[in-house]
């Protein structure tokens, strides 16, 4: 990767980094390790679950402040709508992580740039890069920037389905279900698209790598359109 890629991140991210290899160990995906035959370690994985750690201290210590209140079981399932993997590629792809890391062209070639697992994974191992080269402080301010952000939203996009079906259940009448309309792309990189439906009526649609994402997604933007309809 030239530096000049890796410069250009760091500035999208306002950190510089005193070792710049960290930042290209953190953009090497295993697929451009193995195809490039280099050390099993000179790829991301490490750092991935360094930052993960990171990530759920910093999560934790935040909510724990903001929600003096809440309870533990409640300050669990809302730091794992934080840290999932949905909303890390969400993240992610806020700051274009995936035009930036090095991928082996099989990977490339079949989508990689986008998959949710690859570039979640990704801005994990970035936390890990940061907190090693400029200390927790340094790890803590990116997460603040980058990913402690609209929380509501994104514990609403988490729990989409559930919210959505107690939507339903509180104020509508009819069943709740949900049908795939579309389903695109080879085994290993599927794409599909699903409405959300209160019986006949479409409220919503969605696309995700899985079954279960494009649902979220269809319960997701069934949300924001029964909530604009009801102000």
């Amino acid at each position: 990767m030239k530096k000049q890629m890796l410069n250009e991140l760091g500035e999208k991210i306002g950190y510089t980094f005193q070792n710049i290899n960290l930042l290209k160990q953190a953009m090497t995906h295993s697929s451009f390790s193995n195809e490039n035959k280099l050390d099993k370690l000179m790829n991301n994985e490490r750092l991935e679950f360094l930052g993960d750690a990171v990530l759920e201290v910093i999560s934790s210590e935040f909510l724990f402040g903001k929600y003096p209140k809440m309870p533990e079981g409640d300050l669990t399932k809302l730091r794992a709508s934080i840290v999932c993997e949905p909303t890390l590629a969400t993240c992610a792809r806020n700051i274009n992580l995936g035009d930036f890391l090095l991928l082996g062209k099989g990977e490339d070639n079949t989508g990689g740039r986008g998959r949710d697992s690859i570039i979640s994974d990704a801005l994990e191992a970035l936390i890990g890069a940061i907190y090693l080269d400029g200390g927790f402080a340094s790890a803590k301010e990116f997460v603040l920037t980058f990913i402690l952000t609209d929380i509501e939203d994104k514990h609403l996009f988490y729990d989409s389905k559930t919210i959505l079906q107690e939507i339903i259940q509180g104020e509508y009448s009819g069943n709740l279900t949900y049908a795939i309309i579309e389903e695109s792309g080879p085994d290993h990189n599927k794409e599909f698209k699903v409405n959300a439906l209160l019986e006949e009526t479409i409220i919503g649609t969605g696309k995700g790598r899985t079954k279960k994402a494009a649902e979220q997604q269809a319960a997701y933007k069934a949300i924001l359109d029964l909530k604009k309809t009801n102000r």
